[in-house]
């Protein structure tokens, strides 16, 4: 996104379309991995990238260059990725889960070690599906993303102490939650072990 120029800005705000054209080219798969990893499901991702540009094209008249464009864009995709993560999550909260589970639980042929890094995927997803959407949403700016605390605080507009507080409840959740999974693996070695 760092080639994407006041100038090209500029001609895009005023409807220019290989402006936007070029802006849509830089940014797409950014904006499209954000939004994957606040919903967890590709098509939902795919669908929700067009949104973004769609609010970033009819909005780009509104960016004033008070904030990066790319934290500009980040809070559109995050937003509008957690408005519609929420309206799924109500109407069909597990349904996105099942469908992978039994994409890869049932492939005979997947080979030994693409099922424990399968497991391994799973496992994460699960975790972090028990996590606020707060907490997902902060954890995964910071860990995936690489934002800094400041650049989360300005992509969500909330305080930067309320970015610390959210990160290290989610960290402390996921370590809990790992910490049970250990346990009850050591206990069914034991009782492997007993017979």
């Amino acid at each position: 996104m760092e080639n994407i120029t006041k100038d090209i800005l500029g001609l895009a705000s005023e409807g220019d379309i290989d402006s936007f054209e070029k802006i849509y080219r830089a940014a797409c798969g950014f904006v499209y991995n954000v939004v994957l990893r606040v919903t967890g499901n590709r098509e939902d991702a795919e669908e929700i990238t067009q949104d973004v540009f769609l609010k970033v094209y009819r909005n780009l008249k509104k960016f004033h260059f008070s904030s990066s464009f790319k934290t500009w864009v980040y809070r559109i995709a995050v937003n509008t990725a957690l408005n519609h993560h929420n309206r799924e999550l109500k109407q069909q909260k597990y349904q996105a889960k099942i469908e992978y589970d039994c994409k890869t639980e049932f492939n005979p042929l997947m080979p030994e070690d693409m099922e424990d890094k399968e497991k391994n995927i799973r496992q994460v997803d699960e975790f972090l599906a028990q996590l606020s959407a707060d907490q997902r949403t902060c954890l995964i700016l910071r860990t995936m993303e690489g934002l800094s605390y400041q650049e989360i605080a300005d992509v969500l507009q909330i305080n930067i102490n309320t970015v610390r507080t959210r990160l290290k409840r989610a960290r402390e959740k996921l370590l809990a939650l790992r910490e049970e999974v250990i346990k009850n693996e050591l206990q069914k070695s034991s009782e492997i072990d007993s017979y």
